[in-house]
């Protein structure tokens, strides 16, 4: 079973992705794709995001964490928060099944260096129930990766989301 999260339009890499594609021969059915417009936000996301996972009751995951769908990444137009995406990451370890976590996209490197450094928190169990993450940080050999300045969170930026209510309940 896959599962993918992705812009969907015009112009959009690679073309494919359509919701009612979902396989083809002995796969058929084996594949969601839920189709995002620009803009999308944690909220948006997390609406979509938890309910597909409830359905699918799977007893191992393989999790590719694509930090392009941050705000401010150089090719990405989704608005999510660096917290906004981990959220998403610790829905999935509270399945408490095996979980198989792998990097992919995000082309502002310093943003994937933010968001891959919060969830390896998230992944072995730092917690953050009721604590507000330090967001400066202290100097370390991989300090320079965090410039210009040299915090962990990525602030979602004042844009629309072009995902309506309407066309997340269609998709839901």
């Amino acid at each position: 079973m896959t599962v993918s999260f992705h812009k969907f339009g015009n112009n959009s890499f690679p073309g494919t992705g359509h919701i009612k594609t979902n396989g083809a021969g002995d796969e058929k059915y084996h594949f969601l794709n839920v189709p995002l417009r620009d803009g999308v936000d944690d909220k948006s996301f997390h609406s979509l995001f938890h309910p597909a996972m409830d359905v699918y009751q799977l007893h191992a995951l393989v999790l590719r964490c694509g930090a392009d769908s941050l705000a401010s990444d150089k090719l990405g137009s989704f608005n999510l928060s660096v917290k906004g995406h981990a959220d998403c990451f610790l829905f999935l370890i509270s399945f408490n099944v095996p979980l198989m976590v792998l990097g992919g996209g995000g082309y502002t490197m310093r943003n994937v260096s933010r968001c891959w450094c919060y969830e390896r928190a998230v992944a072995v169990g730092v917690e953050f129930v009721g604590v507000e993450f330090v967001n400066n940080l202290p100097h370390n050999e991989y300090y320079e990766y965090f410039g210009p300045n040299y915090t962990l969170h990525v602030k979602p930026k004042p844009r629309q989301n072009l995902n309506s209510a309407r066309d997340l309940e269609k998709i839901r």
